[in-house]
């Protein structure tokens, strides 16, 4: 269903693995490592013989020291004075906190037992001096110096900020590799990041969840089918084709297809997007295709499904930055030397998708590559019908509903759009407490997904809410008196989105557009602005989007269609893209300028023509926006009763009634052609 906004304001739960070269006990090892880090920090730090406790020096001197139970001082490194106690004093109570020494705090009682910090080592040894004054002289205890050194910690005081920054620049590394098999070791950035499903991990979708693509499923059920009987082809001197590129608008289904050939293959099925080849590093791109493909001749036969593989294969020599070292380009040329090089990948076939199909690379479309390009367009509305039908197997419908009027409901419409009106519909049904969802939540799931959320809020004066209706009402009535304009459904004047106002027409579904039909489409267009003109004798910003159409609707009759006789046939269309970052137009100057007066003049005679049909229908016109102004929203009902049915809807009931008529001749009409079809 399309749209018109005729005034504006101003403007699967499982992840499947990736592939990795991981060994099995990798992840062993690194625990090991740990373990042996634990150990060596334990020890390091910890002392297995026993804590040697800190005393003062008071008690030194009025315990161990008067009593004459000290055997040895020892000063280390000038700053710690060592305590031994005599072996047979150690065992009296008052030495029951003192370090038993040993291993693990068993064996020999040697010391240290007790240890205390000095300042100055010649001001100790006054004092000591000054204690062992009444001591007779083969009592007194002369202090031993000594120097030791902590190899361990001064190892690691310089050692472990190396460790701190070499973790984290690992850490950084993994971050920025994207996690991921491929991204865990610092060594892994060059491998493939694709997801692998094979037999022990399927996807739960096969065809049978894809409707809609009859024509595009058959040419993809030819390659499963090649890959599970490939003797049925070969036998005939046939080869596999190497490639299919999905090529269609977004939502059209084209990821899907590759998840249904995932689930309907019995052969390992890789998938990935055109942008995991993309890194920050340089000669990372070319080293995951390589990784890939290398990963797909091991378990050939397979198939490879690249994802938006625009993303890669953008035609070569394009890049607005002359001479720069496109990582980019060096991806795809990988990419095309695995696709078809002197080494052959028999059982790999590779599916792409794109929307973009205009911008890739000529070298990778050629045949031999890319062998077939399956297009898939928005479906019609018997495909829109099997669509619906797919998306509403589990909702719960009311008996009223009807897929066929769905269908009806929903033109220009993409499976993902569909989707998405089935799910908010059943958003909006449980929102008002149903048991059921009707045919209305539909209704409102359609308007909520084309014109936004009503804004019934907002606060709109009185004279700005006239000026939309008059708006609204001049769209729905040059629309509805012209032959060749679509057919109003319905026209609003409660603000949705962006919009004060919005139209929804039905229109015809139809492969070309003739010059009539445009025209009427522009007069339609424009019939928002004229009505405001021809009733406030002033206009507003309210246009701006009725405005940006119409100009880009007469620029593509104009320079595109070769609807202007003034230019005659010639269009300046580059559908090859080539001229993407082009400096030049296709034509003169002079050219320029009569292509901007052709397009000014297909826009100014449709309004005014626009003002014409509504001067002629004027209390219509006053009639409809009136009734807008009280109701707020106006049906297709209320034109036919203001100014009579459509002009095409008269003649189409004239050709019925003809048919009716005259059904000899139509008999007659259709043997000739069954008969110059047997012919």
């Amino acid at each position: 269903m399309s749209e018109k906004k005729g005034f504006s304001n101003n403007k699967n739960s499982e992840n499947p693995p990736r592939i990795s070269d991981e060994m099995p006990g990798q992840k062993n090892r690194m625990w090991i490592y740990f373990v042996l880090m634990i150990i060596f920090l334990i020890f390091s730090f910890v002392d297995f013989g026993g804590s040697v406790k800190e005393i003062g020096r008071d008690r030194f001197e009025r315990e161990m020291l008067a009593s004459k139970d000290v055997e040895k001082i020892v000063i280390v490194n000038k700053e710690k004075v060592e305590i031994y106690i005599k072996p047979d004093k150690l065992d009296s109570d008052k030495y029951s906190d003192a370090a038993k020494g040993g291993t693990f705090g068993m064996g020999s009682q040697t010391g240290p037992h007790y240890y205390f910090k000095i300042g100055d080592p010649e001001t100790f040894e006054r004092q000591l001096e000054a204690a062992q004054k009444d001591f007779a002289p083969e009592e007194k205890i002369f202090p031993q110096y000594t120097t030791r050194h902590n190899y361990i910690g001064e190892i690691l005081s310089w050692l472990l900020p190396i460790i701190i920054i070499v973790g984290i620049w690992f850490f950084i590394l993994k971050r920025m590799s994207g996690g991921g098999a491929g991204g865990n070791q610092i060594f892994n950035f060059g491998k493939s990041k694709a997801q692998v499903f094979d037999k022990e991990r399927k996807v739960n979708v096969n065809f049978n969840d894809v409707a809609g693509l009859e024509e595009a499923k058959v040419e993809i059920m030819e390659i499963v089918d090649f890959l599970k009987n490939p003797s049925k082809y070969t036998k005939l001197g046939g080869k596999i084709p190497k490639g299919a590129l999905l090529v269609g608008p977004p939502g059209t289904g084209k990821t899907l297809l590759a998840k249904a050939v995932a689930g309907e293959a019995d052969v390992p099925f890789f998938s990935l997007s055109g942008s995991d080849f993309v890194e920050m590093f340089v000669g990372v791109g070319a080293s995951r295709v390589r990784d890939l493909f290398r990963q797909a001749k091991s378990k050939a036969p397979c198939i490879i499904f690249i994802d938006e593989i625009d993303a890669i294969g953008r035609a070569r020599g394009r890049n607005p930055n002359f001479g720069a070292n496109d990582e980019r380009e060096n991806t795809l040329n990988q990419l095309l030397t695995e696709m078809d090089g002197f080494d052959t990948n028999s059982g790999v076939i590779i599916l792409a998708a794109t929307n973009r199909a205009d911008i890739l690379d000529k070298a990778l479309l050629r045949a031999g590559r890319f062998d077939r390009q399956i297009h898939l367009e928005l479906p019609d509305i018997k495909e829109r019908e099997a669509i619906f039908k797919v998306h509403t197997r589990n909702l719960k419908l009311a008996p009223e509903v009807e897929i066929e009027f769905l269908a009806k409901q929903t033109p220009g419409f993409s499976g993902a759009d569909i989707a998405n009106v089935c799910n908010e519909a059943a958003l909006i049904a449980a929102r008002k407490n149903k048991n059921k969802i009707e045919k209305q939540d539909f209704l409102d799931a359609v308007d909520r997904i084309i014109g936004g959320l009503e804004k019934k809020s907002k606060i709109i004066s009185k004279e700005e809410k006239r000026i939309i209706a008059y708006h609204e009402a001049g769209h729905a009535t040059v629309s509805w008196l012209l032959e060749h304009a679509n057919p109003l459904l319905k026209v609003t004047i409660v603000p949705r989105g962006r919009a004060l106002g919005a139209a929804w027409y039905l229109p015809e579904e139809r492969s070309i557009t003739t010059y009539e039909q445009l025209l009427d489409e522009i007069c339609s267009i424009l019939g928002g602005r004229a009505s405001e003109e021809l009733n406030f004798g002033k206009i507003s910003t309210g246009a701006l989007n009725d405005l940006e159409r119409v100009t880009k609707m007469a620029i593509s009759m104009v320079s595109y269609f070769g609807m202007s006789k003034n230019i005659g046939n010639l269009s300046y269309y580059d559908s090859t893209g080539q001229n993407e970052f082009g400096f030049t137009k296709p034509y003169s100057e002079k050219t320029a300028e009569l292509i901007d007066k052709e397009i000014k003049a297909i826009v100014d005679e449709q309004y005014q023509r626009a003002l014409k049909v509504l001067s002629e229908n004027a209390e219509g016109l006053k009639q409809l926006a009136e009734t807008l102004l009280v109701r707020e929203v106006i049906f297709s009902d209320d034109l036919e009763k203001i100014f009579g049915k459509r002009i095409a809807d008269l003649k189409k009931q004239a050709e019925q009634e003809n048919s009716q008529e005259n059904p000899d001749e139509n008999n007659k009409d259709n043997t000739d052609d069954n008969i110059s079809e047997n012919q």
